[in-house]
Protein backbone atom coordinates (compact mmCIF):
# COMPACT_ATOMS: atom_id res chain seq x y z
CA UNK A 1 0.00 0.00 0.00
CA UNK A 2 1.28 3.29 -0.37
CA UNK A 3 2.01 6.00 2.16
CA UNK A 4 -0.34 8.83 2.52
CA UNK A 5 1.59 11.79 1.86
CA UNK A 6 2.40 13.71 4.75
CA UNK A 7 0.78 16.64 3.83
CA UNK A 8 -2.45 14.41 3.02
CA UNK A 9 -1.76 13.35 6.32
CA UNK A 10 -2.04 16.53 8.23
CA UNK A 11 -5.15 17.92 6.09
CA UNK A 12 -6.99 14.91 7.80
CA UNK A 13 -5.76 15.38 11.20
CA UNK A 14 -7.14 18.83 10.88
CA UNK A 15 -10.41 18.12 9.45
CA UNK A 16 -10.75 15.29 12.23
CA UNK A 17 -9.34 17.45 15.00
CA UNK A 18 -12.15 20.54 13.44
CA UNK A 19 -14.54 17.64 13.91
CA UNK A 20 -14.08 16.89 17.14
CA UNK A 21 -13.58 20.66 18.40
CA UNK A 22 -17.05 20.87 16.84
CA UNK A 23 -19.09 18.00 18.55
CA UNK A 24 -17.15 19.10 21.85
CA UNK A 25 -18.59 22.65 21.40
CA UNK A 26 -22.17 21.26 20.99
CA UNK A 27 -21.98 19.20 23.70
CA UNK A 28 -20.92 21.82 25.85
CA UNK A 29 -23.73 24.25 25.10
CA UNK A 30 -26.14 21.01 25.21
CA UNK A 31 -24.89 21.60 28.94
CA UNK A 32 -25.07 25.57 29.31
CA UNK A 33 -28.71 24.92 27.76
CA UNK A 34 -29.77 23.01 30.16
CA UNK A 35 -28.19 24.78 33.27
CA UNK A 36 -29.84 27.87 32.17
CA UNK A 37 -32.75 26.04 32.19
CA UNK A 38 -32.44 24.59 35.62
CA UNK A 39 -31.61 28.62 36.62
CA UNK A 40 -34.85 29.94 34.82
CA UNK A 41 -37.00 27.56 36.35
CA UNK A 42 -35.42 28.35 39.87
CA UNK A 43 -35.97 31.72 39.36
CA UNK A 44 -32.37 32.94 39.04
CA UNK A 45 -32.76 34.59 35.64
CA UNK A 46 -29.72 36.47 36.16
CA UNK A 47 -27.50 33.32 35.43
CA UNK A 48 -30.21 31.55 32.90
CA UNK A 49 -29.49 34.61 30.83
CA UNK A 50 -25.45 33.84 31.33
CA UNK A 51 -25.25 30.18 30.35
CA UNK A 52 -28.02 30.77 27.79
CA UNK A 53 -25.68 33.24 25.96
CA UNK A 54 -22.79 30.86 26.25
CA UNK A 55 -24.69 27.92 25.04
CA UNK A 56 -25.41 30.23 21.86
CA UNK A 57 -21.88 31.21 21.61
CA UNK A 58 -20.69 27.40 22.08
CA UNK A 59 -23.34 26.77 19.74
CA UNK A 60 -24.57 29.53 17.42
CA UNK A 61 -26.86 26.73 15.30
CA UNK A 62 -28.56 26.02 18.40
CA UNK A 63 -31.66 27.94 18.19
CA UNK A 64 -33.06 26.46 21.21
CA UNK A 65 -30.41 28.33 23.46
CA UNK A 66 -31.38 31.54 21.28
CA UNK A 67 -35.16 31.40 22.03
CA UNK A 68 -34.49 30.28 25.80
CA UNK A 69 -32.45 33.71 26.16
CA UNK A 70 -35.21 36.27 24.62
CA UNK A 71 -37.92 34.85 26.86
CA UNK A 72 -35.44 35.06 29.72
CA UNK A 73 -35.33 39.17 28.77
CA UNK A 74 -39.11 38.59 28.18
CA UNK A 75 -39.58 37.65 31.68
CA UNK A 76 -37.54 40.25 33.42
CA UNK A 77 -39.25 42.85 30.75
CA UNK A 78 -41.67 45.49 33.46
CA UNK A 79 -44.18 46.73 31.41
CA UNK A 80 -44.58 50.61 32.01
CA UNK A 81 -41.49 50.64 34.02
CA UNK A 82 -39.03 53.98 32.10
CA UNK A 83 -35.31 52.71 33.44
CA UNK A 84 -32.90 52.16 30.42
CA UNK A 85 -32.06 48.95 31.71
CA UNK A 86 -36.09 47.97 31.37
CA UNK A 87 -36.52 49.09 28.00
CA UNK A 88 -33.11 47.44 27.10
CA UNK A 89 -34.29 44.04 28.46
CA UNK A 90 -37.15 44.33 26.15
CA UNK A 91 -35.32 45.24 23.21
CA UNK A 92 -32.50 42.20 23.74
CA UNK A 93 -35.69 40.02 23.94
CA UNK A 94 -37.20 40.80 20.58
CA UNK A 95 -33.30 41.13 19.06
CA UNK A 96 -33.06 37.62 19.95
CA UNK A 97 -36.08 36.56 18.59
CA UNK A 98 -35.53 37.99 15.64
CA UNK A 99 -32.28 36.53 15.29
CA UNK A 100 -34.35 32.89 15.54
CA UNK A 101 -36.44 34.35 12.75
CA UNK A 102 -33.23 35.15 10.71
CA UNK A 103 -32.69 31.36 10.55
CA UNK A 104 -36.29 30.11 11.04
CA UNK A 105 -38.66 32.63 9.48
CA UNK A 106 -41.78 30.33 10.53
CA UNK A 107 -41.01 29.59 13.48
CA UNK A 108 -44.09 29.97 15.87
CA UNK A 109 -42.62 30.45 19.16
CA UNK A 110 -39.96 33.76 18.23
CA UNK A 111 -43.32 35.46 16.06
CA UNK A 112 -45.39 34.86 19.57
CA UNK A 113 -42.71 35.97 21.54
CA UNK A 114 -41.72 39.17 19.61
CA UNK A 115 -45.69 40.02 19.59
CA UNK A 116 -46.14 39.63 22.92
CA UNK A 117 -43.07 41.64 24.26
CA UNK A 118 -44.38 44.44 21.40
CA UNK A 119 -47.89 44.74 23.29
CA UNK A 120 -46.45 44.95 26.39
CA UNK A 121 -43.78 47.43 25.69
CA UNK A 122 -47.17 49.45 23.86
CA UNK A 123 -49.13 49.66 26.82
CA UNK A 124 -46.98 52.11 29.08
CA UNK A 125 -46.90 54.49 27.61
CA UNK A 126 -49.05 54.04 24.86
CA UNK A 127 -47.24 53.58 21.25
CA UNK A 128 -50.00 52.66 18.62
CA UNK A 129 -47.54 51.75 16.61
CA UNK A 130 -45.82 49.12 18.32
CA UNK A 131 -49.44 47.99 18.89
CA UNK A 132 -50.12 47.50 15.56
CA UNK A 133 -46.51 45.75 15.08
CA UNK A 134 -47.41 43.56 17.62
CA UNK A 135 -50.66 42.71 15.67
CA UNK A 136 -48.51 41.88 12.86
CA UNK A 137 -46.71 39.16 14.04
CA UNK A 138 -49.76 37.62 15.57
CA UNK A 139 -51.62 37.56 12.03
CA UNK A 140 -48.50 35.74 10.65
CA UNK A 141 -49.04 33.38 13.31
CA UNK A 142 -52.89 33.02 11.90
CA UNK A 143 -51.18 32.79 8.11
CA UNK A 144 -48.75 29.83 9.36
CA UNK A 145 -51.37 28.00 12.13
CA UNK A 146 -54.99 29.19 11.32
CA UNK A 147 -56.03 26.64 13.86
CA UNK A 148 -54.40 28.01 16.63
CA UNK A 149 -56.92 30.16 19.08
CA UNK A 150 -54.59 32.74 20.53
CA UNK A 151 -53.52 34.49 17.50
CA UNK A 152 -57.35 35.41 17.19
CA UNK A 153 -57.51 36.30 20.62
CA UNK A 154 -54.31 38.50 20.62
CA UNK A 155 -55.60 40.36 17.54
CA UNK A 156 -58.86 41.17 18.78
CA UNK A 157 -57.43 42.13 22.18
CA UNK A 158 -55.34 44.74 20.65
CA UNK A 159 -58.22 45.89 18.02
CA UNK A 160 -60.16 46.70 21.47
CA UNK A 161 -57.08 48.40 23.10
CA UNK A 162 -57.04 50.79 20.28
CA UNK A 163 -60.84 51.34 19.67
CA UNK A 164 -61.41 51.66 23.12
CA UNK A 165 -57.88 54.66 23.31
CA UNK A 166 -59.61 56.50 20.80
CA UNK A 167 -63.12 55.83 22.05
CA UNK A 168 -61.76 57.82 25.38
CA UNK A 169 -59.52 60.50 23.72
CA UNK A 170 -62.53 61.58 21.64
CA UNK A 171 -65.06 61.69 24.56
CA UNK A 172 -62.34 63.73 26.19
CA UNK A 173 -61.90 66.29 23.54
CA UNK A 174 -65.45 66.86 23.70
CA UNK A 175 -66.09 66.74 27.22
CA UNK A 176 -62.57 69.44 27.55
CA UNK A 177 -64.50 71.49 24.91
CA UNK A 178 -68.35 71.14 25.87
CA UNK A 179 -68.04 71.49 29.75
CA UNK A 180 -71.59 72.00 29.94
CA UNK A 181 -73.06 69.43 27.30
CA UNK A 182 -70.35 66.38 29.07
CA UNK A 183 -71.19 62.90 28.51
CA UNK A 184 -70.22 60.13 30.56
CA UNK A 185 -68.36 56.67 29.13
CA UNK A 186 -72.00 54.85 29.20
CA UNK A 187 -73.67 57.75 27.48
CA UNK A 188 -74.09 57.68 23.57
CA UNK A 189 -71.26 60.14 21.89
CA UNK A 190 -72.52 63.40 20.51
CA UNK A 191 -73.60 62.60 16.39
CA UNK A 192 -69.97 64.53 15.27
CA UNK A 193 -67.92 62.40 17.65
CA UNK A 194 -69.68 59.25 16.85
CA UNK A 195 -69.38 59.52 13.17
CA UNK A 196 -65.91 60.27 13.54
CA UNK A 197 -65.11 57.58 15.72
CA UNK A 198 -66.79 55.32 13.12
CA UNK A 199 -64.70 56.50 10.43
CA UNK A 200 -61.04 56.27 12.36
CA UNK A 201 -62.20 52.96 14.39
CA UNK A 202 -65.07 50.87 12.67
CA UNK A 203 -62.81 48.70 10.54
CA UNK A 204 -60.38 47.82 13.41
CA UNK A 205 -63.69 47.27 15.64
CA UNK A 206 -65.26 45.29 12.66
CA UNK A 207 -61.97 42.91 12.60
CA UNK A 208 -61.54 42.73 16.07
CA UNK A 209 -64.94 41.00 16.14
CA UNK A 210 -64.28 38.89 13.21
CA UNK A 211 -60.52 37.52 14.86
CA UNK A 212 -62.42 37.17 17.94
CA UNK A 213 -65.83 34.77 16.82
CA UNK A 214 -62.99 32.66 14.80
CA UNK A 215 -61.32 32.22 18.13
CA UNK A 216 -64.17 31.10 20.00
CA UNK A 217 -65.02 28.76 16.67
CA UNK A 218 -61.59 26.95 17.58
CA UNK A 219 -62.22 27.40 21.25
CA UNK A 220 -66.39 26.88 21.91
CA UNK A 221 -65.56 27.47 25.69
CA UNK A 222 -63.07 30.27 25.17
CA UNK A 223 -64.02 32.63 28.13
CA UNK A 224 -61.29 34.99 27.81
CA UNK A 225 -62.02 35.31 23.75
CA UNK A 226 -65.74 36.22 24.98
CA UNK A 227 -64.96 38.69 27.34
CA UNK A 228 -63.18 40.72 24.45
CA UNK A 229 -65.81 40.25 22.34
CA UNK A 230 -68.66 41.59 24.57
CA UNK A 231 -65.73 44.52 24.86
CA UNK A 232 -66.00 44.97 21.06
CA UNK A 233 -69.81 44.91 20.85
CA UNK A 234 -70.05 47.94 23.50
CA UNK A 235 -67.71 50.06 20.87
CA UNK A 236 -69.51 48.66 18.30
CA UNK A 237 -72.85 49.96 19.97
CA UNK A 238 -70.83 53.47 20.53
CA UNK A 239 -70.77 53.42 16.48
CA UNK A 240 -74.69 52.83 16.37
CA UNK A 241 -76.45 55.18 14.32
CA UNK A 242 -79.96 55.04 16.26
CA UNK A 243 -80.50 54.01 19.84
CA UNK A 244 -82.52 50.85 18.54
CA UNK A 245 -79.12 49.79 16.74
CA UNK A 246 -77.24 50.48 20.04
CA UNK A 247 -79.29 48.98 22.40
CA UNK A 248 -79.11 45.53 20.06
CA UNK A 249 -75.58 45.33 20.67
CA UNK A 250 -75.31 46.22 24.18
CA UNK A 251 -77.76 43.37 24.65
CA UNK A 252 -75.34 41.15 22.73
CA UNK A 253 -72.57 42.03 24.63
CA UNK A 254 -74.84 41.45 27.69
CA UNK A 255 -75.26 37.83 26.72
CA UNK A 256 -71.59 37.39 26.16
CA UNK A 257 -71.05 38.66 29.90
CA UNK A 258 -73.69 36.02 31.09
CA UNK A 259 -72.50 33.22 28.86
CA UNK A 260 -68.47 33.82 30.67
CA UNK A 261 -70.38 33.79 34.03
CA UNK A 262 -72.01 30.45 32.87
CA UNK A 263 -68.72 28.57 31.48
CA UNK A 264 -66.63 30.11 34.71
CA UNK A 265 -69.75 28.52 36.95
CA UNK A 266 -69.35 24.92 35.05
CA UNK A 267 -65.21 25.08 35.34
CA UNK A 268 -65.47 25.69 38.72
CA UNK A 269 -68.57 22.74 39.55
CA UNK A 270 -65.77 20.37 38.01
CA UNK A 271 -63.71 18.22 40.86
CA UNK A 272 -60.09 18.95 40.92
CA UNK A 273 -57.69 15.91 39.35
CA UNK A 274 -55.91 14.36 42.21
Amino acid sequence: MQRIPRIHFAIILIALLAVATAGCAKLQARDFLNKGVAAYKAGNFDRAIEMFKQAKEADPTLLNAQLYLATAYASQYIPGAPSEDNVNKGNQAIAEFQGVLQVDPNNLSAIDGIGSILFQMAGQPFDEKKMAESRSYHEKHIQLDPSAKEPYYWVGVINWTLAYRGNATLRKAWNDANPRKTVKDEQPMPEKVRAEFQEKYGPVVEDGIKQLKQAIAVAPDYEDAMAYLNLLYRQRADMAASPQEREEYLTQADALVDKVKEIKQKKSEVPATP
